[in-house]
């Protein structure tokens, strides 16, 4: 039996938890909030989407940063083995649209009430203190240093999480942990975050969800997009957010600039959009076009497709030239925006960058450098698109710390 410290009490924390104390492991977990798995409960916009219910080779395909890494721990515990995990612990779960799995209640709530309820039926003692430093000796964590105590234990867990989302109580402490121990750390910056758009005309669109469209990312003059799926979004005051946006972010390197291209009606080829097109304007030769484009494209984005044609609203539609709706059709199948830049860091849903994958074991998580002292969740340098695919990350690396005890 050993005696165990994790640092963080969040996703990856408990179930780190209580998967060593399953193992008969004196755990001790130290969370600096006075609310455990605070992140979590926020998670889905309130439902947490906990994993998804795919392979190993589909969550691999939707890790964004090295997935290489988290070959084996996703092989020792993969999404249906962290849904076999919670409904036994009665929480009964559902899956939607995108093999999204969430509880049948919908309550992020849940989740985190049955890996807290789970954890204390073990004895997993919870310290509510911030720590201060990791204390090693010889090479081998030894414990934790609080503001006026030493905790010691035959091993250290570190489960702080990345720096989004900060009042949640991911400040970055790992990466500190980590900097004084001589760990290399990935620079960190936002991803799965929302993205603001130069042009001006975007505050118009505000509130506009759109379902069902193609996005596409490309890198400045780069023919081939580097991100394209089709699904929702939704227009902001600065520019875009939704699920799209939020995977599409994960691509993007500060670096670089970059442009937005949206199908707005994938469903039809250009050919059959023209067609329809023209039947509608044949429908409505004496109508003016602003009003005859709301029959095909939601009424707030109409003024946006036809200044970006050149098209006067007012024009009547039988004096809509063959040029004029090439414009039209160009823009419709290929509405473009322009990168500014990602939102801040502290609206990101995760964080890219951290502890640097090559520094730790990926089959047991631990450090290379430090004996005993371990990396799991957020806090490394992994990240995976949208769809509950980095809660299966912080889920499987817990598990995969675990087994060294």
């Amino acid at each position: 039996m050993s005696k165990i410290i994790i640092v963080g009490g969040g996703a990856s924390g408990l179930m780190a938890a209580v998967k060593c104390a399953e193992r008969d492991n004196e755990v001790i977990v130290f969370e600096h909030e006075k609310l455990l798995c605070k992140k979590l409960l926020i998670t889905g916009k309130g439902r947490c989407n906990l994993t998804n219910a795919s392979d190993v080779d589909d969550i691999l395909k939707n890790i964004a940063r090295n997935p290489r890494f988290m070959y084996s721990s996703l092989n020792a515990f993969d999404a249906y083995d962290t849904m076999e995990f919670f409904e036994s612990l009665g929480l009964k779960l559902k899956t939607e649209r995108g093999r999204r799995v969430f509880p049948q209640s919908d309550k992020a709530s849940d989740v985190a009430d049955a890996l807290i309820r789970r954890a204390k039926s073990l004895g997993v003692r919870f310290v509510f203190d911030n720590v201060k430093e990791i204390l090693v000796l010889s090479g081998k964590a030894q414990g934790v240093k609080t503001s006026d105590k030493n905790y010691l234990a035959d091993a250290v867990i570190v489960a702080t999480g990345g720096k989004s989302y900060p009042k949640t109580g991911s400040t970055g402490d790992g990466y500190k942990f980590a900097d004084k121990l001589g760990i290399s750390v990935v620079p960190i910056t936002p991803s799965l975050v929302p993205v603001e758009i130069k042009e001006n005309f975007i505050g118009e669109l505000m509130g506009l969800s759109l379902r069902n469209v193609t996005l596409k990312l490309f890198e400045e003059d780069v023919k081939k997009p580097v991100f394209e799926e089709l699904g929702e979004m939704l227009f902001t005051h600065f520019g875009v957010s939704g699920p799209l946006v939020l995977s599409s972010s994960a691509h993007m390197q500060d670096s670089k600039s970059y442009r937005y291209e949206i199908d707005l009606k994938p469903g039809l080829d250009e050919g059959k959009l023209d067609t329809r097109l023209l039947r509608d304007f044949s429908m409505n030769t004496n109508r003016i076009i602003a009003n005859t484009l709301t029959k095909l494209l939601p009424s707030s984005l109409v003024p946006a497709v036809l200044k970006l044609s050149l098209i006067n609203g007012d024009t009547k539609v039988n004096l809509i030239t063959r040029e004029q709706r090439k414009a039209l059709l160009k823009n419709i199948k290929a509405f473009p925006l322009t990168v500014h830049r990602k939102r801040p860091i502290d609206e990101a849903i995760i964080t890219r960058g951290g502890i640097d994958t090559r520094e730790i074991n990926p089959k047991t998580m631990e450090c290379k450098r430090i004996s005993s002292l371990y990396f799991i969740g957020e806090v490394l340098d992994v990240d995976a698109y949208t769809g509950g695919f980095n809660l299966q990350i912080a889920f499987s690396t817990a598990n995969a710390v675990s087994l060294n005890f």
